[in-house]
């Protein structure tokens, strides 16, 4: 079972480079915007749940769940260290939250039953590039990407990506424009194609875990539509990447 107390999430994040090297974060930049958007609707389904929406969506959740929930002495004084190496009040905030969740979820099972673990995606996101930041035009910069914030209802309606292993996060990753298929009736492999400036990469998800050339993909929409190969949101391919993954030989879910 996870350690879900405060010290393993205090040390993933101590572990973080802040502020985060752009070259790193770009090159995880597909990865951390599907991470990005569940936080976003874990978020909101906690929002819902403890009854802070105006709080939403970065903020720490133990203020709603009890507010008379305090650290231990060590965990408290070890945050504050932590806290001063952080660039923004939504980081500092989302920080805040996991570690103290992770303590109170240890000492209150009971409290988060049917509730998603809310800042798991966000510290993994950090770990592959560290912080985002607010422009002025009211979008985020997730580095190398900008993300506006649709409202909290629309999370709330989001189909979620339950496993987020680095199998999944690293398959999502490619340098170019991505484009994801697969064949209409969803019986066969997930294609992917990446176009690179002038270059172009047709790819196919194995069971090894690993993308492969292939040539399965038709060069005109036209002849990809009559192959009967649809194309995919990148959500949804995070999904079935997950789902691949997760079957595969040797795999602990």
């Amino acid at each position: 079972m996870t350690d879900r107390t405060a010290f393993p999430v205090l040390y993933r994040l101590r572990a973080v480079e802040w502020p985060g090297d752009w070259d790193f974060a770009f090159d995880r930049v597909k990865s951390r915007r599907i991470l990005f958007r569940e936080y976003m609707r874990r978020a909101a389904v906690w929002a819902q749940a403890y009854s802070a929406e105006t709080a939403w969506p970065f903020f720490d959740i133990t203020s709603y769940v009890d507010p008379a929930f305090r650290l231990p002495p060590e965990a408290e004084a070890e945050l504050a260290e932590l806290l001063v190496r952080l660039p923004n009040v939504e980081v500092r905030n989302t920080c805040t939250g996991a570690v103290r969740l992770a303590e109170l979820r240890r000492q209150n099972p009971d409290a988060f039953s049917g509730l998603p673990d809310l800042y798991e995606p966000l510290v993994r996101f950090y770990e592959r590039g560290a912080e985002f930041a607010r422009d002025d035009a009211g979008f985020l910069d997730l580095t190398g990407m900008r993300f506006r914030p649709g409202p909290l209802a629309v999370y709330l309606t989001t189909v979620p990506v339950t496993l987020l292993d680095d199998a999944v996060l690293d398959a999502l990753d490619g340098a170019g424009r991505v484009t994801y298929y697969m064949s209409e009736d969803g019986q066969g492999p997930l294609l992917r194609r990446r176009v690179l400036r002038d270059e172009q990469t047709d790819e196919l998800f194995g069971r090894d875990l690993r993308w492969a050339p292939t040539d399965l993909i038709p060069e005109s929409d036209e002849a990809v539509k009559a192959a009967g190969l649809a194309p995919l949101d990148e959500l949804a391919a995070a999904r079935l990447i997950g789902t691949i993954v997760d079957a595969a030989p040797g795999a602990v879910g």
